[in-house]
């Protein structure tokens, strides 16, 4: 007996980065596997090529593409995207309410809670799925997010007790890494819910070599031009680099410290050495520089290093998150974050070994393939909402009676 479809509501904030990337893939590759999926995220403006990305992604929602106003910080207009949430969820009667990141993660939980509050209500304490006229089970994928934030600081207290809080009201916890998983036990607790660690994916066209500009610049970063991406340091390693020789970098990517970095950049005379282009989609920026460098302070699981890799783009990166899952069993070696000299010596060594810099790079690439795919993601997340693509669905089982 064929197995009945789902129908799942995902739910995020800002449409930017690798957590809508991750969600972008997940949503068209669950369509693709008969699921009705839909979308809700913020009506806040985007740049133009984040409009396109959501405009090519609405194509395979069933379930449409939804927009409300969600603040970044927590407050007051919570109360209403909450509501929005919840309202669309029982219009949509949706089996899987799925949060991404902080925002979309409490959102969607809060939200789940009404519904299945109002539910038992109207059952005498029976659950089906929604679409069978009752509650949906709540998922939660912290993306880094809250994880992020000093756990000691007042916006981490707070966000930290907001998780915390919510957890009653989880499912299930799915990580994209180890580390996430470790950091969430060690900052908000032990879950008291179901989870998984499922690996972000790229997918398979994705594994083959772009062709490069007729001048790429020696070095690349592409990603949000926000602090915790370390661009600032990268600055000062080329600083450090264009001293003794000629050197260039293309920085690509968009964000709210992207003035900052300019002004940095001309401070340290770099000038003619750094250009800023703009967002871009990650394969036609790879096509500008040798080398991708990825100096980040804090990151989850990054797309960008599984990019690169698919891309056969040599990997000069940053010791945080999940990376070392990434490089793990590879000859690629990392730098710890914030320390432009060690970002430097891992630059000049890339330049003087050219050769060496892309066989660790084909050797990256072949471990991607094994090990990250959409598919391999896509298997491991439905898996665990309870449901088997060869088997009866166990979404229920998942509910705590």
């Amino acid at each position: 007996m064929p197995s009945p479809a789902l129908r799942i509501l995902h739910c995020l904030r800002a449409p930017v980065g690798g957590l809508f990337r991750h969600v972008r893939d997940l949503a068209r590759e669950q369509a693709a596997r008969g699921h009705q999926v839909g979308v809700l995220c913020d009506q806040t403006s985007v740049d133009p090529l984040t409009e396109m990305r959501l405009a090519e992604m609405s194509r395979s929602l069933a379930l449409g593409l939804h927009k409300v106003a969600m603040s970044r910080e927590i407050g007051l207009a919570d109360v209403a995207a909450t509501k929005a949430t919840r309202r669309l969820a029982a219009e949509l009667r949706v089996d899987v309410l799925h949060g991404h990141g902080a925002k979309g993660g409490a959102y969607a939980r809060l939200a789940a809670q009404t519904l299945k509050r109002t539910s038992l209500k109207r059952t005498s304490l029976k659950r089906t799925t929604a679409s069978g006229g009752q509650s949906a089970v709540c998922f939660y994928t912290p993306h880094g997010g809250s994880l992020h934030y000093d756990p000691a600081s007042l916006k981490g207290r707070a966000f930290m007790a907001a998780e915390r809080h919510l957890m009653g009201q989880t499912d299930g916890l799915i990580f994209e890494s180890r580390y996430a998983a470790e950091r969430f036990a060690a900052q908000v607790g032990a879950p008291a819910c179901p989870f998984r660690v499922v690996h972000n994916g790229v997918l398979e066209d994705e594994l083959r070599d772009v062709v490069p500009v007729a001048d790429p610049a020696d070095f690349l970063f592409v990603g949000e031009l926000r602090h915790l991406k370390g661009v600032d340091v990268l600055l000062e390693a080329m600083a450090r680099l264009v001293a003794e020789r000629p050197v260039r970098a293309v920085i690509v990517g968009a964000g709210g410290d992207a003035a900052m970095f300019r002004a940095q950049a001309t401070r340290l005379g770099l000038d003619a050495a750094v250009t800023f282009p703009g967002a871009m989609p990650a394969r036609d920026a790879f096509r500008l520089g040798r080398v991708l460098v990825m100096p980040s302070r804090a990151e989850s699981l990054p797309y960008v290093a599984l990019e690169a890799a698919g891309a056969g783009l040599p990997l000069i990166a940053t010791r945080v998150g999940g990376v070392p899952e990434i490089v793990a069993g590879t000859t690629t070696t990392l730098v710890e974050p914030g320390d432009a000299a060690g970002l430097a010596a891992a630059m000049r060594m890339v330049l003087a070994e050219p050769l060496r810099a892309v066989d660790r790079a084909m050797q990256l690439r072949r471990v991607v393939a094994e090990r990250f795919s959409v598919a391999a993601m896509t298997d491991g997340v439905l898996d665990f909402y309870g449901y088997a693509r060869d088997g009866a669905p166990k979404v229920l089982q998942l509910v705590r009676t």
